[in-house]
């Protein structure tokens, strides 16, 4: 009996034990295979995710170049800007984070977590801008709160700065943060969200060589994603520095004498087509792109009725009115239809047809030749030169001349204007040439359009005698340390097909607009520079028969636009100029003393102070013709 029951036992224990061990080897066997699963399925991914809690990679954004001027003047540079992140895996728990943030920047808390929210698919190692270019109080609270703030960080970045608000704007143009349509296109490369690139003017024709290179840095951090060392740099490559043709000091007086109206005006040097100022009012402030706009600055800039985001010198079009008169005259010249003897005369209308067409002057020029005709701009005289060459003949000159066709300015979105001949209206509008309509084109009026830009290049041509010059806005680009890596050059469009004698004759004529004695802007003569141009004054509407009103008393919108071109030492150009304002009604009275400023800046020569009264405030009638 007892060797059965130790036989039971013995039995009883052996299966005890056994179920133990079999329980250890199962056991055993799970963590084995978790440890497998672990160390060589998940291996390398728990690797990463450890390296991350302890080493990370940080970019440094490269100091974007410098923008100088003609004469080595900065208008753009680079100012430090405190931006404050938020590493989503250090911040445990977000919301709470966000909470105690809000409160130091002074923000709701709302607008941050909707930041967050914009900000999904991106990596929760990565690090997300919540607000840029904090101020000094806020950056001092959150620096004293840091440790209450795990995975919030104040990065150091390089924001632009445009020096001279709204002068050149948009010459120089701005910049704003990449959108997802620009990443997605390959134009820019290594470029990442939250980066910033040209968008606007020299800011984006040069981007490539004003960017720089990116570069980086190996850091190792605590549990908190504080940086404890910094293990490994590379350091970020400048961009390139960009030296424009402009002229500061003649940029910043043609912005002050464009304030309170529209328009334009633009400078360049005759013999070689470098852009000395180009000005467009009104203007805007780049610097609200570079630091961020509120929805309100931005609505004021697209609500404004003057356009402020449209560069005028360049895309606005308008008709030339008779600063075209100089393309008329060439072509009559050239042609052999008038020549320096040949006198039309004037009763102050032409009789065309059942239609009369009226000189400005009512009371009339008398008997002109082709050099009074353009100092008085008589629209007469150049009726009947436009009724002898015909449309078709104007516009091969008009064309010649740069007219109707981009310049090929380096700023984009330029304006090609328009310069009408009788296939283009057939094919446009299916009705036949008038012969009436080329009248109103003769003195720059009817279909025509041209951009202040395309007239300072015509005037630059005359000026030079005949040579055309693309307009040229980059002088050079340099290295951070100053080694000059590109140096531009004139580049030569074409030339005006005109002899010397008709040349001389058209110059005669544009120096008595200034100087003689019944120029339409004898107002702006100087007693020791002269000057040589035209006046223009071009319709924005028809005016019907039974409109007895005065410029004056016509709806702001309805009047006149005022042009002035000029080039100035008369007998050696070394500046022309082209001024446009919209609704100014009188060339001569509102665009005329603009460019006259210019040349006056430009050659470092003032006003005498003994020029007489009356030609500083006689600008009688004969003074609002053209």
């Amino acid at each position: 009996m007892d060797k059965y029951l130790k036989t039971a036992d013995s039995e009883w224990y052996k299966q005890r034990i056994t179920g133990v061990m079999i329980c250890v080897l199962v056991a055993f066997s799970v963590l084995l295979v978790r440890l497998l699963y672990l160390q060589v399925v998940m291996g390398g991914e728990y690797l990463t995710l450890s390296l991350n809690n302890r080493i990370r990679l940080q970019s440094i954004d490269p100091p974007r170049g410098l923008i100088y001027d003609r004469n080595n003047r900065v208008l753009v540079e680079n100012r430090p800007s405190f931006d404050v992140t938020i590493t989503l895996k250090d911040a445990r728990p977000v919301e709470k984070t966000i909470t105690k943030l809000a409160s130091y920047l002074d923000l709701p808390s709302q607008e941050l977590m909707q930041k967050l929210s914009s900000s999904k698919g991106i990596s929760a190692y990565k690090p997300i801008q919540l607000q840029q270019d904090i101020g000094r109080d806020a950056l001092a609270s959150i620096e004293a709160h840091k440790y209450d703030l795990p995975g919030i960080a104040i990065n150091v970045k390089l924001l632009r700065h445009y020096l001279n608000i709204k002068d050149a704007a948009h010459l120089i143009g701005y910049l704003s943060e990449i959108n997802s349509t620009e990443l997605a296109g390959g134009k820019y490369p290594g470029r990442r969200r939250g980066d910033f690139i040209g968008k606007f003017g020299a800011e984006k024709t040069f981007e490539k060589y004003l960017q720089g290179t990116r570069g980086g840095r190996q850091v190792e951090v605590n549990a908190n994603g504080r940086v404890v060392r910094v293990l490994k740099t590379v350091a970020a490559k400048p961009g390139q520095n960009i030296h424009l043709t402009i002229d500061h000091i003649l940029q910043k007086k043609a912005e002050s004498l464009l304030q309170g109206v529209a328009g334009a005006a633009v400078a360049m040097d005759p013999g070689s087509g470098r852009i000395l100022a180009l000005a467009s009012s009104p203007s805007f402030d780049q610097n609200y792109f570079a630091s961020g706009m509120s929805h309100e600055q931005w609505d004021s800039l697209i609500s404004n009725p003057f356009r402020p985001m449209e560069n005028k010198a360049i895309q606005g079009e308008y008709p030339p009115g008779s600063t075209y008169k100089i393309i008329t005259a060439l072509a009559g010249l050239e042609e052999g239809v008038i020549d320096e003897a040949t006198e039309f005369f004037c009763p102050g209308y032409h009789r065309f047809g059942n239609r009369i067409y009226r000189c400005w002057k009512r009371g009339g020029h008398g008997k002109v030749n082709i050099v009074k005709a353009l100092a008085q701009s008589c629209d007469v005289y150049f009726y009947q030169v436009g009724q002898l060459l015909g449309v078709d003949r104007l516009a091969w000159y008009a064309k010649a001349g740069g007219l109707g066709s981009r310049t090929g300015i380096n700023l984009g979105k330029e304006g090609r204007g328009l310069i009408p001949t009788a296939a283009w209206k057939k094919k446009r509008t299916g009705v036949a040439w008038q012969r009436g309509e080329t009248l109103s084109v003769a003195i720059g009026q009817g279909f025509n359009l041209a951009t202040p830009l395309q007239m300072v290049d015509l005037t630059s041509a005359i000026a030079n005698g005949g040579t055309r010059y693309k307009p040229i806005i980059l002088e050079s680009i340099t290295t951070a340390d100053g080694r000059v890596v590109y140096q531009n050059e004139p580049q030569v469009m074409g030339k005006i097909p005109l002899s010397a004698p008709s040349l001389e004759l058209v110059k005669k004529g544009l120096w008595e607009v200034v100087n003689g004695e019944k120029g339409t802007a004898r107002s702006s003569r100087l007693a020791d520079i002269e000057i040589s141009g035209k006046t223009g004054t071009s319709q924005v509407i028809s005016r019907k028969k039974d409109d007895t009103r005065s410029e004056q008393e016509r709806p702001a919108h309805l009047r006149p636009h005022a042009w002035f071109i000029a080039f100035a030492p008369s007998a050696a150009p070394e500046i022309a100029v082209s001024v446009l304002v919209e609704h100014g009604e009188h060339g001569s009275s509102a665009a005329a003393p603009i460019a006259t400023e210019l040349i006056k800046t430009f050659l470092r020569v003032e006003r005498p102070a003994g020029l007489a009264a009356k030609d500083q405030d006689q600008v009688g009638e004969e003074d609002q013709g053209g």
